[in-house]
């Protein structure tokens, strides 16, 4: 799945984002909840950059950890991965694509896969994003594109979210390191149609997903 502009009509503000928000809150989920555990938006817009960091680590972190390997945030292993040899993973790419010492300009990747941490016997749970490969194209400024890894993923839950996630990422690291933003490639090399349920037990039916679809379909061009 590739997203030319991975910004574009991504606000909740948008008909067609607000349209599955409100189908994902009937079953206790929400776009802007998926989306901030690849970037936390809202702390990096009120803080800024490297502020938002320590914000992260000190106020929000230790409210949604579940336990040591994994607290279900993507971007905490990002920002603080055990034994990196730069402290940040994120800012380190940051920094690195500012540098103009730096030549290679297709050599900044971030893991999110951790074999110490995500190896086990459980048939499901865990890390669904593995890896994610920024590449700078030449140009004036350089414009920023990113390759998204996914060993598993929902697309009635997670997508959406996800993709806004990762274009918000973008934003980021587009804007502090003054490139441009360029396409998000997505790969998956496992999805699935799910059904979500909620925590009361309901299930999302199939009828309820083809009546999401078609209400998307029938929303204005200039709405979506």
């Amino acid at each position: 799945m590739s997203v030319d502009d991975p910004t574009a009509g991504a606000k909740l503000s948008d008909a067609s984002v607000n349209a599955v928000n409100e189908f994902l809150l009937r079953h206790d989920k929400s776009v802007r909840t998926i989306a901030n555990t690849i970037f936390p938006e809202a702390l990096y817009h009120r803080y800024g950059a490297p502020e938002f960091f320590d914000r992260f680590r000190d106020r929000v972190l230790p409210t949604v950890r579940r336990n040591e390997r994994w607290s279900g945030y993507y971007f905490e292993r990002m920002v603080d991965w055990p034994g990196a040899p730069a402290g940040n993973p994120l800012w380190d790419v940051v920094t690195r694509m500012r540098d103009p010492a730096v030549r290679a300009r297709n050599k900044f990747e971030l893991a999110l896969f951790d074999p110490a941490r995500d190896v086990d016997r459980s048939p499901y749970g865990g890390q669904c994003l593995s890896f994610l490969s920024f590449k700078l194209l030449a140009g004036n400024p350089e414009t920023l594109t990113l390759t998204a890894i996914y060993r598993n993923h929902y697309y009635v839950e997670k997508l959406l979210g996800n993709l806004i996630g990762l274009g918000q990422l973008m934003s980021f690291v587009a804007t502090e390191a003054g490139l441009n933003i360029g396409s998000l490639t997505v790969l998956s090399s496992h999805a699935t149609i799910d059904l979500p349920r909620s925590t009361c037990g309901g299930t999302t039916t199939r009828g309820e997903l083809r009546a999401l679809l078609d209400e998307i379909d029938g929303l204005s061009p200039t709405n979506t």
